[in-house]
């Protein structure tokens, strides 16, 4: 195990913050501790944790929305650790970016395990963006792999981080059909629930952005009931 991975613990119950801690540490992982979310947050900007442990009960903000705060601007696993067991919970904390959600209690086995995936997850992803260099051209629509930008002609188009990787993602395979489900792994995670809705308004925002027409594509298209395609380079 590499003793230099660092876990950020976002916890506010002091026992099962210990507890965790405890487990890490006897696993040759760095441990740093938070107990609010303004906490974790000066954390996860200062010192860059590999991985984040997150309760979504804190004192001070709702863990969903400092998943979707992290997720506007990281890649940074989230391992949602929670006492909400029902269903549409964990489906809010996939949707709003986790990577996997662990209900309390829980053994040690598993945590670990949950933890080792997510980081793997991490490393395919960033090897995956660091293979694709240089640009992607079709008509009027610049896709930098390089600079993580998107240009429409002379305009520099803003996208959010999911929509940079869900565009990067169809560009990298210009001209194949990449099914809801692939994407959706590929972006927010393997554990993340297939449900297509999180991807089509992320879609729909994309085409909003580079699209003139949104109902007569140009560069992305739909095929319906399976996927999306990215029009082939110049």
């Amino acid at each position: 195990m590499n003793s230099k991975e660092c876990v950020l613990i976002v916890e506010d119950d002091s026992s099962i913050r210990n507890f965790i801690s405890t487990v890490l540490n006897a696993n040759d992982y760095n441990v740093l501790i938070a107990s609010s979310g303004a906490q974790a947050l000066s954390v996860i900007t200062s010192s860059c944790p590999d991985i984040v442990l997150l309760d979504l009960g804190l004192p001070d903000i709702d863990g969903l929305k400092l998943i979707k705060g992290v997720r506007e601007w990281s890649l940074l696993p989230i391992i949602v650790v929670s006492a909400r067991n029902r269903e549409r919970d964990k489906v809010e904390a996939l949707d709003a970016g986790a990577d996997d959600y662990i209900t309390k209690p829980f053994g040690t086995s598993e945590l670990l395990a949950r933890i080792r995936t997510a980081m793997r997850h991490k490393k395919n992803l960033e090897d995956e963006f660091n293979i694709q260099k240089g640009k992607f051209i079709a008509g009027l629509l610049t896709v930098d792999f390089d600079k993580h930008r998107v240009f429409l002609g002379d305009g520099d188009i803003h996208l959010t981080q999911n929509e940079f990787k869900i565009i990067a993602l169809l560009a990298r395979y210009s001209g194949k059909v990449l099914t809801y489900e692939y994407i959706i792994k590929n972006i927010w995670g393997p554990y993340a629930k297939c449900d297509n809705q999180i991807l089509r308004v992320n879609m729909a925002n994309i085409r909003r952005k580079i699209e003139k027409d949104t109902t007569d594509p140009k560069y992305i298209f739909t095929e319906v009931g399976v996927g999306y395609r990215m029009t082939e380079k110049d």
